[in-house]
Order: structure tokens, then C-alpha cells, then sequence
């Protein structure tokens, strides 16, 4: 088992908050799995398209290549497709995973902007979702410009060369310097002068890179040797650097003062020269492309709001740049031993019955966040939330679902049960046969096929679930259904794209970060 395939299963928790029905009922039809079925609520819903698949890529299978196909749309069209991609990268302060759950300074900005669009949109059961993304450094921008996401939410320096070419919101923070770190095999360095000829260890898209390069004119200048700069790995966060610097694998840095004086809070043999500045005044925002009017007014009516400044922001800001102790090893080698097994039982009962692992995976964090000692006021129980009764069903045949493995065993022996017994059709395509199996284990069978053939006579696909049979169960249910498949679909569409174009990344990422495993002050 990779790592790498450890890293796919924390990071589902990326595509949304992690709200939800958390204890929902899984009702389905026939013999003991006979459910009653609450009333019926009328709802007005936005009929708001959502817009089909622009096309594949070789990496990902058709229905999730629009998530990477190159699209730039302005606001208005992202308002029709309900979805705003979000790039950033994973690590440090800003995203990161605590005991398998999301953290960080913007995840929770992140997570308080999706609510603030659907406030603003005054959208009810369909919803907007902000779909974070992550990335390595060196394709924030260049991804942005692309069209592989809408907006870059992280700490992205200011500079005139990238104001050519994006443009910013308002500053998350001002009056950055970036100084000189050093490791514990640093020469002695009393001046910036004596950086002639040093080799200076960056990645070479931040803006570190841009001010060391203006630098070597000062130097040549001077008559002096300009300093090296030998490039890091892009997938290197502030940690993984400055963790290189502790082994000594490397000597010198240029680091944002306030994240180097953080890490150096945890970090032995870290020199943080405040009094050696690269570069100072410097600004931190977040991008978007270029002339997008509307986006860019939204995003400032939020940031005004809720952004560095505002209650939210400052609160948010002062929780985790005060507590390096709690990001250091949140996503530790420890951490990945914890939810092994469970990645081993998806896979071993997604193989037998014919879905895919990750689907379960998905599906299993929505209903219970990963946890066998959830259980519902209905009874359901475990990682699956699965009620005893069901899993004894004939049908199902488990009489123990206290256990992790049978109670995963019991939630796929189930979603097979109702996706061969009510799905079947042919004519249904395979991920919607998977999409309407959820809304069933949520709402119960005889009630979706009710509602799709609703749809049916009301001009809608009956067999497929996103812009047709969605609508009619967002009047008739309201949002509890809509949200349950939306937000399971939207961690399996992690998975995938993690899985497919990140696997190597996040093999080097853990070859790299090795600090969780070194001495601390």
C-alpha cells in the first residue's frame, strides 16, 4: 500500500465542508429494508442549469474531466455551472489535516466563502459549491492563467511581474519582509554581501526567487559574485524548506518573516535573520484572471467582511499563527498508519461487490467522518451508518455491524443490493446508477424512482440525476438529498483527481517532509 494512496483518502475531506446529514436513515425497499417515507414538502427551486461535462482528459475518467479542462469563464458562467475551483497548495498554516479532518487558515476562509456566495445568490436546495483544488507552487498561476481553476487562495506575494498577468484582491496581510533563514550548516553571515556566492535554496516561482534575482544586479554591481539559488522542489511548503535546513541538507533560505518566526517556534537549529531583508512592504492576496468584473467585486465585498481586519478574519489568522504546536504533525506518518486498515476494507468489499473503493470511501465520510462510534438517533450506526436491522435483512445477511469491517461490509453489500435491484436500467449510466443508489440510501428507493418518474412528465432525463432528477427531489425533499449526493460526489471527484494527477507529487511530498520525525524546542 503507497502512501500516496493514504494521502488520496485524508484528502477527500477537500471538496466541501464537512456538513451534511450526518445520521441519516438508509431506508430502501422490500422485506425488512421497508421503510415509511416522510410527507412530501413543496419547495421553489433556482432551476439554475448545471453545466455538462466540457470534455475529458486521458487522466480522469469523462464525467470528471471538466474539473482540469481548460475553462475561463467569468462569474456569471460559474454561476450557471454552480461551481468556483479553487487552486492552492497543501501544508503549513493554511491547509492541512488534523486526525483526517480538513484544517487551516483558508479552509475556513474557503469554507465561510461558499456560504457567503450562496447568501448572496440567495440560493435555497441547489447550491454553489467552492471546489478546492491542490496544487504544487509552481502551478498556482500558471493554472489560473490555463483556466484549471477560477481563483488562487493562498499567501501570494504581490509582485509587479504577476500583477502583468492576474490580477488581486485586496491584501490579506501587508507589511511582509522577507529575511534570510539559516540552518545549522550555514556559513556566518553578518551583511547581505556575504550571500556572494552562497547557495541559496528556493523554489524558484516564489517571490523569493524574483527578489534574490533582482539582488544579483546590486551584486554584480558591487564587483561581487552573486548568490546561487538552487531551486527546490515546488511540492516544499515553509515546513518541508525549513525542514531541509534542520537535517542540513541545506543552509540558507528566504522565507516571509511571520511564517519563519512560526516554524521556528517548533523547529531546532533554525536562524531566523530578521535583520538580513531581501525584500519588505510586501503584500499577500488572492488571485483571479484577469477583467472579471463581477468576481472581483464579490471577492471584495467578502474580503471586506470576513477577511484579515473583520472579526472572522483576524480570529481565524490569530488561531493558527499562534499555534505552530497544531499544524506541525497534523498530517503525520502516525496519522497514515491510523486510517490504513480502513483504506484496505474499502478496497477489499469495493472489489467484491463491484464499486469502486473510493466510492465507499466518499460515501462513508459523508455519513459518519470516518468514525465506527457514530450512531444516530434512528439507530444507524458505524462508519456506514447502517442500521443492525438492515444489515440482517436477508438481502444483506450481516448480523454484526459493530465492527469496521462489517459494517463497511454491510454499507456495500447494500448500495449493491439497491443499485441492481432499482437502478439497473441500462439506459442509466454508470455513475448516475452510482449518484441515484446514494439518494436512495438517503431518502429509500421506491421514493427516488417516484420523483424521477416525477421528472420524466415534467421534461426532465429521468435517468440522470445533476440539472433533471435533482430538481424535482430539491422541491420535494429539500436540501438534506441534494447535499448528501452533492457532497459524497464531490470527495469521490478528490479522489480521482488526487489519485490520477497527484500520486507522484504526493509520494515526494512525504519523501521531503520529514520534520514530524526530528527533535523540537
Amino acid at each position: 500500500m503507497k502512501l500516496a494512496t493514504c494521502t488520496t483518502l485524508l484528502l477527500l475531506c477537500l471538496m466541501g465542508a464537512c456538513g451534511g446529514p450526518e445520521e441519516p436513515e438508509p431506508p430502501a425497499a422490500g422485506s425488512a429494508l421497508e421503510s415509511s417515507e416522510p410527507a412530501d414538502e413543496e419547495e421553489q427551486v433556482d432551476e439554475s442549469a448545471w453545466l455538462q461535462n466540457p470534455g475529458a482528459e486521458d487522466m480522469l475518467p469523462e464525467e470528471f474531466a471538466w474539473v482540469w479542462e481548460p475553462w475561463t469563464g467569468s462569474w456569471d458562467d460559474m454561476v450557471e455551472r454552480r461551481v468556483l475551483r479553487v487552486l492552492l497548495p497543501y501544508g503549513g498554516y493554511q491547509f492541512f489535516f488534523d486526525n483526517g479532518r480538513p484544517r487551516g487558515a483558508t479552509w475556513e476562509m474557503l469554507v465561510r466563502f461558499e456560504r457567503f456566495i450562496n447568501e448572496e445568490l440567495e440560493l435555497r436546495n441547489i447550491r454553489f459549491f467552492v471546489v478546492p483544488i491542490p496544487v504544487s507552487r509552481d502551478q498556482l498561476i500558471s493554472g489560473l492563467i490555463e483556466g484549471k481553476g477560477d481563483l488562487v487562495a493562498t499567501d501570494l506575494t504581490i509582485t509587479p511581474a504577476r500583477e502583468a498577468v492576474i490580477d488581486f484582491t485586496r491584501p490579506l496581510l501587508t507589511d511582509i519582509r522577507e529575511v534570510i533563514v539559516l540552518g545549522p550548516t550555514a556559513p556566518s553571515l553578518g551583511t547581505l554581501e556575504d550571500l556572494a556566492g552562497q547557495e541559496i535554496f528556493i523554489r524558484r516561482t516564489s517571490s523569493y526567487a524574483e527578489h534574490l534575482r533582482s539582488l544579483e544586479t546590486t551584486f554584480r554591481d558591487g564587483g561581487l559574485e552573486p548568490p546561487v539559488i538552487v531551486p527546490a522542489d515546488e511540492i516544499l511548503e515553509a515546513e518541508g524548506l525549513l525542514d531541509l535546513l534542520q537535517s542540513g541538507a541545506a543552509g540558507i533560505t528566504i522565507m516571509d518573516e511571520y511564517k519563519a518566526e512560526f516554524w521556528a517556534g517548533v523547529m531546532q537549529d533554525i536562524d531566523v535573520r530578521s535583520d538580513l531583508v531581501i525584500a519588505e512592504g510586501g503584500r499577500i492576496a488572492w488571485a483571479h484572471r484577469k477583467g472579471d468584473e463581477k468576481l472581483a467585486a464579490l471577492l471584495e465585498r467578502f474580503l471586506r467582511k470576513f477577511g484579515k481586519g473583520s472579526a472572522f478574519g483576524n480570529d481565524v489568522y490569530r488561531r493558527y499563527l499562534k499555534r505552530p504546536e497544531l499544524v506541525r504533525c497534523a498530517d503525520s506518518p502516525e496519522a497514515y498508519e491510523r486510517i490504513l486498515p480502513l483504506v484496505q476494507l474499502f478496497q477489499k468489499y469495493g472489489e467484491q461487490y463491484g464499486i469502486d473503493w473510493l466510492q465507499l470511501a466518499a460515501q462513508a465520510y459523508q455519513e459518519s467522518g470516518l468514525r465506527q462510534d457514530r450512531k444516530s438517533p434512528a439507530g444507524a450506526i458505524g462508519l456506514m451508518q447502517i442500521k443492525p436491522s438492515t444489515a440482517a435483512d436477508p438481502y444483506i445477511n450481516i448480523h454484526d455491524v459493530s465492527t469496521p469491517e462489517n459494517n463497511i461490509h454491510a454499507g456495500a453489500k447494500y448500495m449493491r443490493f439497491i443499485e441492481d435491484r432499482y437502478f439497473g436500467d441500462p439506459a442509466i449510466e454508470d455513475m448516475d446508477r452510482w449518484i441515484f443508489s446514494l439518494a436512495a440510501y438517503n431518502a429509500g428507493p421506491a421514493r427516488i424512482n417516484r420523483y424521477r418518474r416525477e421528472a420524466e412528465s415534467k421534461g426532465y432525463d429521468p435517468n440522470v440525476w445533476f440539472n433533471n432528477v435533482e430538481f424535482i427531489v430539491a422541491r420535494r425533499i429539500g436540501r438534506e438529498t441534494v447535499d448528501y449526493v452533492s457532497n459524497i460526489y464531490r470527495y469521490y471527484l478528490a479522489y480521482r483527481i488526487i489519485t490520477s494527477r497527484s500520486q507522484v507529487s504526493a509520494e515526494r511530498y512525504r519523501e521531503a517532509l520529514t520534520f514530524c520525525d526530528r527533535p523540537t524546542r
